[in-house]
C-alpha cells in the first residue's frame, strides 16, 4: 500500500473513531507509520487528506448498499437484505457518524459526499418501494420517499441506540419492527 493510500486509510479509521476534530495530523502519521512530511507530500493539509478519505468511505458504502439493493430477489426481499446486512453496528455508521460533526456539517466540500451518499441510498430505496408496489407487493397507498426515509432512519437511529446501551440488540428491534410493517402480508392488509 502507498503513503498516500495508508494515509487515506488510516484517516478513514480515525474518523470513524473520533470525528474530524478529534483526528489530528500527528494521529493519522502514526496510525499510518508515515513520516511528518509525508502528509504535506501527498495533500495540502488535512482538509484536503479528510475530503478523500471521506470520498472513499462514501465509495465504499455506496458499492456496499449497492450490492444488495440492486441484488438478486425481489424489492421487500433487497430491503431486508439492506437492513440486515453485516455491519460493525456498536462502531456506528462511517457516514452518519459524520453528519454530527460540526465541523463535517459547517464545510460544503467535507459534507458533500456524505450528502451524495445519503441521497443516492434514499433515492434507491424509494426505487425499490415504487417497484415493489408495481408488483402489488407493497402497499399502493405508501410514498417511497417517505418510506426511504424511515429505512434509512431506522438504521441511523440503531445504530445511536445501539451504541447508547453497548448492545446491536436495539439496532436489531428497529430492524425487525421496520420489516415487520414493511412485510408484504401487512402491507396487504392495508
Amino acid at each position: 500500500m502507498s503513503t498516500s493510500d495508508r494515509l487515506i486509510e488510516s484517516t478513514r479509521e480515525l474518523l470513524w473513531e473520533r470525528g474530524y476534530v478529534g483526528t489530528s495530523p500527528k494521529a493519522i502519521l502514526e496510525r499510518a507509520g508515515a513520516g511528518q512530511g509525508s502528509m504535506y507530500h501527498h495533500f495540502k493539509g488535512k482538509p484536503e487528506l479528510a475530503l478523500a478519505a471521506i470520498r472513499r468511505t462514501a465509495e465504499e458504502m455506496r458499492a456496499t448498499a449497492g450490492a444488495v439493493l440492486d441484488g438478486p430477489g425481489t424489492p421487500y426481499e433487497r430491503i431486508r437484505a439492506y437492513l440486515t446486512r453485516e455491519r460493525e453496528v456498536l462502531r456506528g455508521c462511517p457516514i452518519g457518524r459524520l453528519t454530527m460533526d460540526p465541523e463535517v456539517i459547517a464545510s460544503d466540500e467535507l459534507r458533500e459526499p456524505v450528502d451524495e451518499t445519503i441521497d443516492w441510498i434514499r433515492e434507491r430505496l424509494a426505487h425499490l418501494v415504487e417497484e415493489g408496489q408495481e408488483q402489488g407487493q407493497f402497499a399502493p397507498g405508501l410514498d417511497g420517499e417517505e418510506i426511504a426515509a424511515t429505512v434509512v432512519a431506522t438504521v441511523q437511529g440503531g445504530y445511536v441506540l445501539a451504541r447508547a446501551s453497548g448492545s446491536p440488540a436495539a439496532f436489531d428491534a428497529g430492524v425487525r419492527g421496520l420489516l415487520a410493517l414493511l412485510s408484504p402480508q401487512s402491507c396487504s392488509q392495508s
